[in-house]
């Protein structure tokens, strides 16, 4: 029987055994939204999962990040990101792929490179002062990336130039920032701007309940197509995360979705410069400053 085209165009892709890279804004994104794809791919081709968010940073925490503790269970976000971090190690050892955590700082807890001045006597007693992103709901989830963000968005690009050699002609998934999540957003931005063969995914959960960003999927011919294979041991995988698995799936039941996956249609060539690049904000969820 034919492959449906998604089936053929990983196997084609990855058929000559050239590698892929899985950008993953958090430690856990790759597996809720590409876990059973990854498997397969897995078996197929060297796959690494680059985790670019992967570190928190020590009190005072805003508003935003203790109320994250709290779901958490948690109440130092650095040894939670420890816990979590080694997570993602087991069970991504469980879909024996490759692994490398970035270092990046997560979105809820990054501070601006350069305190605004005369701000440093309040910082302590309103952190929000100091955080490029001071609020979740009014900042971080409003897909935009930050002006403050642009070493940051540099050092993405970076980790896919140092991951994936133009030369080696590989394949880069990346998050197609449904939600709106300014770290999915710049992961998706470094993956449009880095000039390699991109596929965006889907994210989960966050796709039961929103919408992708329309401006952006036209902007790039994007065409969806669903993955169906290898969907039950997705749960199982999911379930490794056990710090998180209870604020994503509050009820306990985690929805067997397919997944899936934004092609360009063909025909639509990767831009020669990326840095040519047209980036207009997006009006709904997702944009680029």
């Amino acid at each position: 029987m034919a492959d449906d085209p998604l089936t053929a165009f990983v196997r084609t892709v990855l058929g000559s055994g050239v590698p892929m890279i899985v950008l993953s804004p958090h430690l856990d994104d790759a597996v809720l939204s590409c876990g059973a794809l990854l498997g397969w791919a897995g078996r197929r081709a060297p796959v690494t999962v680059a985790t670019l968010f992967t570190e928190a940073a020590p009190p005072p925490y805003t508003l935003s990040a203790r109320q994250y503790l709290r779901q958490a269970r948690a109440d130092d976000a650095e040894e939670l990101f420890a816990s979590r971090r080694e997570e993602d190690r087991r069970v991504l050892e469980l879909l024996d792929v490759d692994w490398h955590h970035v270092g990046l700082v997560d979105g809820l807890f990054r501070r601006l490179p350069r305190p605004r001045p005369g701000v440093g006597r309040l910082a302590p007693l309103l952190p929000e002062l100091v955080h490029v992103y001071p609020t979740y709901r009014l900042h971080l989830s409003r897909g935009r990336i930050s002006e403050h963000d642009a070493e940051t968005l540099r050092a993405a690009g970076r980790t896919i130039e140092e991951l994936l050699p133009a030369r080696s002609g590989g394949l880069v998934l990346a998050p197609l920032g449904v939600g709106g999540h300014a770290d999915h957003v710049l992961a998706r931005t470094a993956a449009e701007r880095s000039g390699r063969r991109v596929v965006y995914y889907s994210d989960f959960p966050y796709n039961q309940t929103a919408a992708a960003d329309a401006e952006f999927t036209g902007r790039h011919r994007l065409v969806a197509r669903a993955w169906e294979r290898d969907l039950d041991r997705k749960a199982e995988l999911i379930r490794g995360y056990r710090t998180q698995t209870d604020a994503l799936f509050p009820e306990g039941l985690i929805p067997r979705a397919p997944e899936v996956y934004l092609l360009p249609e063909a025909g639509t060539a990767v831009p020669r410069d990326p840095a040519r690049l047209r980036t207009t904000r997006a009006r709904t969820t997702g944009g680029v400053p």
